[in-house]
């Protein structure tokens, strides 16, 4: 049996036998209690509807143009731009400094982004496309510099791409798919090359919509399968697309209960770990969840519409914000999820696979957002279920950016630095290469090598993120105490796009402060200059009083 049928297989059956057993088991789970919440901002003085972590250490964070005034206003002698025929001097878009103290960049974005897509080309750009009104076609870049701010496009894309989903390919390109009444895909950033001037029709798209008020299949699911083409979820159920032939390779069966995960519905998907560890092509595995909203549900915290799935730095996923009544969409949402989830693929199979943390106290309803930093915590932003900025209704408008600490950091283990990487950050596919790792331990245990691709995050889906797990061949003690370990980097573009990751060591569960490296395919051919976040280390700040993980 080849590969490519193998993992059709592998696919469907996780998404079939996940969801039939998520709601029986997850009340089961245990309640640890363990991790720990940090305020680092009460107002950033916009609400994070979108947010991506750049190379830089920078979180680039937006709203809509046209959800009327923010908290925050356009510094003094910067003109404020004309919006849909109006003066606005509001902020829209925000850097903040993770290296210093959360420092705020207003950032100054004319079209409308309001449910809009994006993604890092290999290079380190931020690639944003779409939104609504004059949004709809634009494709926005911004560079990661200090003084940098979004450059638009209003001609960048064919078609207008509202709720579309965007996914990096092997050749460090992006396809952008779907989006409100648009039933194909198409490539960016348009080249010279006649495939980036064409619409690729998908009647996938057309044939799972539940009907034009309620589409039920927006924001569809997206990851790019280890044997190259594109696994496509919407609604409930999914595709193998040749987007290169514009050819459906697979159709997966229909998913039971007739229940929509994708908008307005909103659940979430997340590809789970590829292992890199062994010589065989590593299977792509999806996780797809969406808890039907049933009034009287609402005692069962963890019956989550709108939340998310994301990777933490450990192979692990954490299911987070939401809401246990109601579905996407302005004040449709009831019951908010405080306790973040955490799901261990590897424990599938055990009663051990789901475990319930530690409460927050700010409820995160519809366009909320989070991303994995470097140094192993989720900065969890947003939530404005409210058609503008509205401070005095049950769920208002939420400003504030805090950090949740996965229990790995506050389980009181040792945890392991990177010392180097040789022969450097950039890699080549196949390359090996070595990390020198400190841990203060008298024996070594169990360890390992991860890279986290860095995902665009907006609507209870994490785009292009993924986790590998990497071949390790030796390891050896170093005369100065330390560890170098013998690493592989990923053999095809197809198991990891070209661009930039973050490398973890993980000992004992426990992840070092990742790395920045970049790999380089389609579109590197020179090496790309990584900063150095060593220094970032040491601002990290740990309650050791949680439970093990």
């Amino acid at each position: 049996m080849d590969s490519v049928i193998m993992e059709a297989k592998i696919l469907v059956f996780i998404i079939l036998q996940l969801e039939l057993f998520l709601f029986s088991n997850l009340v089961l789970g245990a309640h640890s209690n363990g991790g720990s919440w940090e305020l680092l901002k009460k107002s950033i003085g916009i609400s994070s509807m979108h947010i991506q972590l750049l190379q830089n250490e920078r979180i680039i964070t937006f709203d809509r143009t046209d959800a009327g005034p923010s908290n925050l206003t356009l510094p003094k002698g910067r003109k404020c731009p004309k919006i849909s025929g109006r003066r606005d001097c509001y902020v829209h878009a925000v850097e903040l400094d993770m290296m210093n103290n959360l420092n705020v960049r207003p950032l100054t974005v004319l079209s409308d982004t309001w449910c809009s897509s994006g993604s890092m080309l290999p290079d380190g750009k931020l690639v944003q496309s779409g939104g609504y009104g004059n949004g709809e076609k634009v494709v926005r870049t911004l560079e990661p510099c200090p003084t940098c701010d979004w450059k638009e496009d209003y001609k960048g894309l064919i078609s207008p791409r509202w709720y579309a989903s965007n996914q990096v390919l092997p050749g460090g390109n992006i396809i952008v798919v779907g989006g409100r009444f648009q039933f194909s895909y198409e490539f960016i950033p348009k080249s010279s090359k006649p495939e980036d001037h064409r619409l690729y029709t998908l009647p996938f798209l057309k044939e799972t919509r539940y009907s034009s008020q309620i589409p039920n299949n927006l924001y569809p699911f997206t990851h790019l399968s280890t044997d190259g083409n594109l696994f496509i979820f919407a609604n409930n159920r999914g595709i193998l697309l040749d987007y290169v032939k514009n050819k459906v390779v697979k159709t997966y069966p229909t998913m039971p209960g007739e229940v929509a995960r994708n908008y307005p519905s909103t659940g979430s998907s997340v590809l789970l770990p590829l292992d890199l560890s062994t010589k065989t092509t590593p299977e792509a595995e999806t996780e797809n969840h969406s808890r039907k909203p049933q009034v009287g549900n609402g005692g069962n915290a963890h019956q989550s519409s709108i939340g998310r799935h994301d990777h933490v730095a450990n192979r692990r996923c954490l299911d987070h914000n939401g809401a246990a009544n109601g579905s996407a969409g302005w004040w449709y949402a009831r019951v908010p999820v405080y306790n973040p989830v955490i799901y261990r693929p590897a424990e599938a199979a055990t009663a051990n696979r789901f475990e319930i943390l530690k409460a927050a106290t700010i409820p995160r309803l519809y366009h909320s957002t989070a991303h994995l930093l470097s140094d192993g915590r989720v900065l969890v932003a947003g939530s404005n279920p409210n058609h503008n900025y509205n401070f005095t209704v049950p769920f208002p408008t939420e400003l504030s950016v805090e950090a949740f600490s996965p229990p790995y950091l506050t389980s009181g283990k040792p945890r392991p630095s990177i010392s180097s990487v040789k022969p450097g950050m950039n890699l080549a596919y196949k390359q090996k290469f070595s990390v020198e790792f400190q841990v203060k331990v008298r024996q070594l245990g169990k360890f390992y090598l991860t890279m986290v691709a860095p995902s665009f995050t907006t609507h209870s889906f994490s785009m292009n993120q993924r986790l590998l797990l990497l071949a390790v061949n030796r390891v050896r003690r170093m005369s100065s105490g330390s560890y170098a370990v013998e690493g592989d980097a990923p053999a095809s573009a197809a198991f990891a796009p070209p661009g930039y990751y973050q490398l973890f060591v993980v000992y004992e569960g426990v992840p070092s402060v990742g790395k920045w490296l970049a790999l380089l395919g389609v579109g590197l051919k020179e090496a790309i200059e990584i900063p150095d976040f060593s220094p970032y280390a040491s601002m990290i700040k740990l309650d050791m009083n949680g439970c093990d993980n």
